[in-house]
């Protein structure tokens, strides 16, 4: 955004990405602002073409800046409607269940799948379980990227009632939806990308047994009712509060079916290390939740039982080209199963250790990379690098302790590398419960 006399803007956004535009200048109440839009795609482009196209766009935006300035949305207005909430409007819907499926997913409110109608006793049943702090229904947890609505208590409760969550997972959902809010987390990217990362939801803590969380056996996988409609709640909530409608501000070229829902607990018992939440600055006695921007998940079956060549085995999984990781220097995860865990212990390696060790092996030639891409790290990452080159050792982070790890799953020689969308990165809150 350009600014220019009287605090009016100018909006510029690719082709592929004017519907995201539009959608976000009315999310703004700035629907008067002008928008310009450039050629899409960009990555194939000869030199002299990127200059042809940003001369053009300067003559465009130096056009727009000498105009005569117009009435338009003042910013402050837009802030005021932003943070002023309010209850929830009460609206017709037909009773039966299988026609408000129907009509939700004509309003766009459910994900594809089918929702729990959320009348005003079911919403007041979730409230319910703030105790005390049932009273504060209005309170704004976050303002929600990219479409910036203002979730409040009783709109998060609202989508979890959709989800089909109980009401003692709205305290997690709060919890949650104010991490995914935290700047470090990106949200304003992570929602509209053209990348198909989702919100992972990674729960610790006392609650996550309470709740009967998964942190076993098909973990990331369908048959918990915690995990799955936290998951989905919380993907509610980023799309009817954030605005990330699919083919508006939600620009994935793919997506992934994480996008539906991914959420698991962290098998502490089976960990021979301190839990996530505890190694991440808050008590083991805390419940908490920590949200990962991840772009999907790659299985790695290794029967390996050293923990050198289990280190070999996982660090050359994570190596691959087109990651965002090594191009944008992310903050990659990895899941190790409780067997993978147990090799890490025999050998006396800690959490630190592990990260060591995979750090410096997973490191790639920059000559790996597609040339454009090449360019890409060059830009991104030159200040690591200075002297960077093909020959450059790349790691998909910069310090050891940005490889994220926990301990999950059942029995089995499996773990999971999860990559994510680079420009993120992981955020930890204390449930309040």
């Amino acid at each position: 955004m350009v600014t220019r006399q009287g605090a009016l803007g100018i909006a510029i956004c690719s082709t592929a990405f004017a519907a995201l535009g539009r959608a976000q200048l009315k999310a703004l109440a700035a629907e008067g602002y002008p928008l310009l839009i450039i050629p899409h795609p960009f990555g194939g482009r000869a030199l002299d073409e990127v200059v042809a196209i940003a001369e053009a766009l300067v003559g465009q935006i130096a056009q727009v800046a000498c105009a005569p300035v117009t009435s338009g949305p003042a910013a402050a207005q837009a802030a005021v409607a932003l943070e002023a909430g309010g209850r929830c409007a009460l609206v017709e819907m037909p009773q039966d269940a299988w026609d408000f499926h129907v009509e939700a997913a004509a309003r766009r409110w459910s994900d594809g799948l089918p929702v729990i109608a959320p009348t005003a006793e079911r919403v007041d049943r979730m409230l319910g379980a703030m105790g005390a702090m049932a009273g504060q229904s209005a309170h704004v947890v976050a303002s929600l990227a990219p479409g910036f609505g203002a979730a409040t208590v009783e709109r998060i409760a609202v989508n979890a009632v959709m989800a089909g969550c109980l009401p003692a997972h709205l305290p997690l959902l709060l919890a949650a939806v104010d991490a995914v809010a935290d700047p470090a987390f990106n949200l304003q990217a992570v929602q509209s990308t053209t990348n198909p990362v989702t919100t992972w939801l990674i729960v610790n803590g006392p609650l996550a047994a309470e709740l009967g969380m998964n942190a076993g056996i098909n973990c990331l996988g369908q048959g918990n009712l915690a995990n799955a409609t936290l998951g989905r709640a919380l993907r509610l909530v980023l799309q009817n509060i954030g605005g990330a409608w699919p083919g508006e501000m939600d620009r994935a070229t793919h997506g992934q079916p994480g996008k539906f829902l991914l959420c698991c607990a962290e098998d502490e018992a089976a960990s021979p290390w301190l839990p996530l939440h505890a190694a991440r600055g808050l008590s083991s006695e805390h419940s908490a939740v920590t949200v990962v921007g991840a772009s999907g998940t790659l299985n790695i079956n290794t029967h390996a039982k050293d923990a050198d060549a289990l280190i070999a085995c996982i660090a050359g999984s994570m190596m691959f080209p087109g990651s965002n990781d090594y191009h944008y220097c992310g903050e990659p995860w990895l899941i190790l199963s409780p067997e993978h865990a147990a090799v890490f212990a025999r050998a006396g390696l800690d959490r630190a250790a592990v990260q060591q060790r995979l750090w410096a092996r997973s490191a790639m030639r920059a000559g790996d990379f597609a040339a454009p891409d090449f360019e890409r790290t060059v830009s991104m990452r030159g200040a690591e690098f200075p002297d960077l080159s093909a020959s450059t050792l790349i790691p998909p982070c910069r310090v050891p302790t940005d490889i994220g790890i926990v301990v999950a799953g059942g029995a089995g020689t499996h773990s999971v590398y999860v990559p994510t969308f680079g420009e993120t990165r992981a955020v930890t809150r204390r449930v309040e419960v």
